[in-house]
């Protein structure tokens, strides 16, 4: 059955909602985690009948902090509370697996999604990077880019973007490069695809501009153990 949770689609759907979800406007931080998302681990979905998509945000267990913030980002367009998802295991046990939430379907979103995804119709085929990339790039996408998709080892920032054509990263790259003069490279991780990654110098450069919109519990992502830390990671620091 398709879930039609938030939906206009949705018969049983509470005529009073309809008129607050038509007037629904995505503001500018809303849509920067959206697309900062959908480069990272979000995902948009249009249902067997639907006429637009919904968001999905969804997140590890040890992320629920990060789960609630984007939650309460795009709360207008939620209307239902963050869950926890679960799974079972081959004995039949059920166990806890991550935290999620759906956003309401709306046109917006469809909007976004036709840029994002390409495929027959663009039902829910491949997720791509839009050539105007370069136009959207905020701190506060490679932000969320970055917690979602990125991670810290030995001075390094690097991405998983296996979802990704090569020709798109080199698109990411360049945007990268023009919009805030960090260069990022890539190296192929065997038999996974392309990860991008930035030398030391660079994810400092990359660090002071994304810090900002970093959350405290995922400070991690950028090499900080204490979030409340006012320096830089060890590698920043001069030596000899």
């Amino acid at each position: 059955m398709v879930n039609t949770v938030g939906s206009c689609e949705n018969k049983h759907w509470h005529k009073k909602w309809i008129p607050i979800k038509k007037a629904l406007m995505l503001n500018s931080r809303q849509k920067a985690l959206i697309i900062g998302s959908l480069l990272g681990d979000g995902t948009m979905r249009l249902g067997k009948g639907a006429r637009n998509v919904n968001f999905k945000v969804e997140h590890g267990l040890m992320q629920k902090d990060y789960v609630r913030w984007k939650y309460e980002v795009l709360k207008p367009f939620v209307f239902t509370k963050q869950k926890m998802s679960y799974r079972y295991n081959e004995n039949g046990d059920r166990y806890a697996k991550s935290w999620w939430f759906r956003t309401i379907r709306h046109p917006i979103l469809t909007q976004i999604y036709r840029e994002f995804y390409k495929g027959e119709k663009y039902r829910n085929g491949r997720k791509i990077v839009p050539s105007w990339i370069e136009e959207e790039i905020s701190p506060l996408v490679l932000a969320v880019w970055i917690m979602d998709d990125g991670s810290y080892s030995k001075g390094r920032i690097d991405i998983s973007t296996y979802s990704f054509s090569l020709e798109e990263i080199n698109t990411l790259q360049e945007s990268i490069k023009k919009v805030f003069g960090v260069r990022a490279n890539y190296h192929r991780d065997r038999d996974k695809g392309f990860r991008m990654y930035f030398n030391k110098e660079n994810t400092k450069k990359l660090i002071e501009i994304i810090r900002p919109y970093i959350i405290p519990s995922m400070m991690y992502k950028i090499g900080f153990r204490n979030p409340v830390t006012t320096e830089f990671p060890s590698f920043a620091k001069k030596t000899g």
